[in-house]
């Protein structure tokens, strides 16, 4: 399986920090954004590692990562995203990597105080289709939200709906076969102007082959000045993407 961190965008919600780095490159605690997704692919067993930046100092990454040594690794693949096309138009630069393996795919401002090992040891096991970790979270209302049916099947996902049909999130953290890039050539531009990666887990849902698991410990995204200082302190109290 490989690993795809998505680390794009322009960080507007976090403007001014962002007006001369990259949202991903701040710092939470005592590292950079972007250690915490790179530290929880390495620790579930995912090496082969693309990291797909944008903006105007995506050089920066090289400069702070290089090869990934300090994360034991012997090289760290990049690509580059122009413009702000969403989360599923990031992902399609993937294509040629990912070069018909699974994926695991993490967006660059996840952080989790647990890891996903386990869930990356079933999904190698899945026969095809995809796999969404879910979270309960106290406002849904900033994400992809799943709709239960009475057999607490997923029936659908909804985009930061402001009537959530339930508590929980879809966390930043998916699991794909090959076929995702073919979804994501069919996808249109959203009302937010984006390639939306909800519909692309409402395709595979559609076909029958979303799965889901509940992610233990807490989660939470760092791309808000609440969630960027809530990320900070449940670091430097807890600790983040412990392998126990």
């Amino acid at each position: 399986m490989k690993g795809i961190i998505l680390a794009g965008g322009m960080g507007k919600r976090l403007y001014p920090l962002t007006k001369v780095t990259n949202k991903h490159l701040l710092p939470v605690y005592n590292k950079p954004m972007i250690y915490y997704p790179i530290e929880c692919l390495v620790k579930a067993g995912i090496t082969d590692i693309l990291l797909v930046a944008g903006g105007k100092n995506a050089g920066d990454f090289l400069r702070l990562l290089g090869n990934g040594a300090d994360f034991g690794l012997k090289h760290i693949n990049f690509a580059y995203q122009e413009g702000e096309g969403g989360i599923a138009d990031a992902l399609k630069l993937a294509e040629y990597f990912a070069a018909g393996d699974k994926i695991c795919v993490i967006l660059g401002d996840n952080i989790i105080q647990g890891n996903i090992i386990s869930v990356v040891e079933e999904y190698e096991k899945q026969e095809s289709g995809a796999m969404i970790l879910l979270k309960e979270v106290e406002y849904p209302q900033r994400f992809g939200v799943p709709v239960f049916d009475e057999d607490g099947k997923i029936a659908g996902i909804e985009e930061k709906p402001e009537n959530p049909s339930s508590k929980y999130a879809v966390t930043g953290i998916y699991f794909y076969d090959s076929r995702v890039f073919e979804i994501i050539k069919t996808l249109k531009p959203s009302d937010r102007g984006e390639l939306e990666i909800t519909d692309v887990n409402n395709r595979y849902l559609e076909w029958n082959e979303l799965e889901y698991r509940f992610l233990s410990g807490w989660w939470t995204d760092a791309g808000t000045f609440s969630s960027l200082k809530a990320a900070g302190n449940l670091v430097a109290e807890t600790g983040a993407n412990n392998v126990s």
